[in-house]
């Protein structure tokens, strides 16, 4: 593996704050919140103890043409839609048969996703049951595959060096940032679009995470029930969302003259080994996951002045969380936890909350996090809280955790 430096030149996403990057950090600095009290039918009709979902901020099809829209899961739209954004981002044109703005030949796409397309998956076999088979849309297979969202932004960017789809819960979309990395050091690619996607506001998964116990029951104040580090928080708000970033060799970047946001300078990737949905107890993974990438990133952990948190808002998890960072990094860093205010993306977190953590050091600005009244006695750190945070950072750490006992760390530096 070669050691070259991987910089991001290009950002997208579209979430339940904004439909691009630039209203979604903006809303985050001015406080404002993606939480909203879930309308749908179907909560009452099953009785979820939990009203409360993070929905988009701008529907896809208001986006995407009609005819293409009906062609793609919603996933697989959010992630075509962010995708599209980074790249125009970084100062590319869609390529045609006449201009390819990338070889091909070394171009890639990493994107992660959760749980991919159960909004397809399901609502095809209920039309399966009620309807017979003539009316199952032949494009039920591509629309509900995990690798759906990386395909298709493969196949508009014509991307030939690989396309690959990590599934790790909701690590994934850090994962995929991760992956792409490697694949930059290993010579694979000169260019990566990476990052995370989904879209899973269904019954069945509300009603799995209710089942739980891990989703919010404060359904009278939609705008506060996302606590993360607060002692009355009570689980996490299920949103939906996707981040994409374009990730570049440093000399590629340079030779076109490229804007360059950052570096994504290490990572680390460890698994508990441990519960299915629970963190290793003493939390050795996350420690490790967390210290690897600042070896990786060729830094020591006083080098790190910002940690982005995976911070759900669950009673055992951010607990959890708090103490491996310390363990990992020490007091200093300044925390700060986006699902605050735009719930938790699952498989779209990570991408996206590295989004805001390279606009944290690109702007040298950290958002507060929302809803952090009391902090936790056992959270021996300095989480910022009411207003963002003029800071002056040149490394900071976004940590990612999910289901299965992943962990994934992604150091940044300016």
């Amino acid at each position: 593996m070669s050691n070259v430096d991987v910089v991001i030149t290009g950002l997208g996403a579209t979430t339940p704050l904004g439909g691009d990057v630039t209203s979604t950090w903006d809303s985050l600095l001015a406080g404002g919140n993606g939480v909203r009290r879930n309308e749908a039918d179907w909560v009452e009709r099953f009785g979820l103890p939990s009203h409360l979902a993070a929905p988009l901020a701008v529907e896809p099809t208001e986006v995407l043409p009609r005819v293409q829209a009906r062609r793609l899961d919603r996933c697989e739209q959010i992630a075509v839609i962010a995708a599209r954004q980074a790249w125009a981002d970084a100062g590319f044109e869609l390529p045609t048969d006449e201009h390819e703005p990338v070889d091909p030949d070394r171009l890639g796409v990493s994107i992660g996703t959760g749980i991919g397309g159960p909004l397809t998956l399901l609502a095809q076999d209920d039309i399966l049951e009620e309807q017979g088979l003539r009316k199952v849309s032949p494009l039920t297979v591509p629309m509900l595959m995990p690798n759906g969202p990386a395909a298709h932004v493969g196949i508009e960017l014509r991307a030939r060096a690989g396309v690959h789809t990590p599934a790790s819960a909701c690590a994934s979309g850090a994962e995929g940032l991760a992956s792409a990395w490697q694949m930059i050091q290993n010579g694979r690619a000169d260019v990566v679009v990476a990052g995370g996607a989904e879209a899973c506001l269904h019954p069945i998964t509300v009603a799995g995470f209710c089942q739980s116990r891990t989703l919010s029951t404060r359904n009278d104040d939609p705008a506060a029930a996302s606590r993360p580090f607060d002692t009355d928080r009570d689980g996490f708000v299920l949103g939906e969302g996707a981040g994409v970033l374009v990730l570049e060799r440093a000399d590629h970047a340079a030779a076109r003259g490229a804007r360059v946001y950052g570096r994504l300078a290490g990572y680390g990737m460890t698994s508990d080994a441990y519960h299915i949905t629970g963190n290793h107890p003493e939390g050795l993974g996350q420690i490790k996951a967390i210290q690897h990438a600042v070896r990786t990133a060729g830094l020591t952990a006083a080098d790190i002045g910002h940690v982005n948190a995976h911070a759900t808002s669950t009673v055992v998890g951010d607990v959890g969380e708090a103490a491996a960072i310390h363990k990992a990094l020490g007091d200093h860093p300044v925390l700060t936890a986006p699902k605050s205010a735009m719930g938790h993306l699952v498989g779209g977190a990570g991408a996206v909350e590295s989004i805001i953590t390279i606009l944290s050091l690109y702007y040298g600005v950290i958002p507060a996090t929302r809803n952090l009244d009391n902090l936790d006695p056992r959270v021996d750190l300095d989480v910022v809280t009411g207003q963002p945070r003029k800071v002056e950072i040149t490394a900071a750490v976004n940590d990612s955790f999910g289901f299965g006992g992943h962990n994934v760390a992604l150091v940044f530096t300016a």
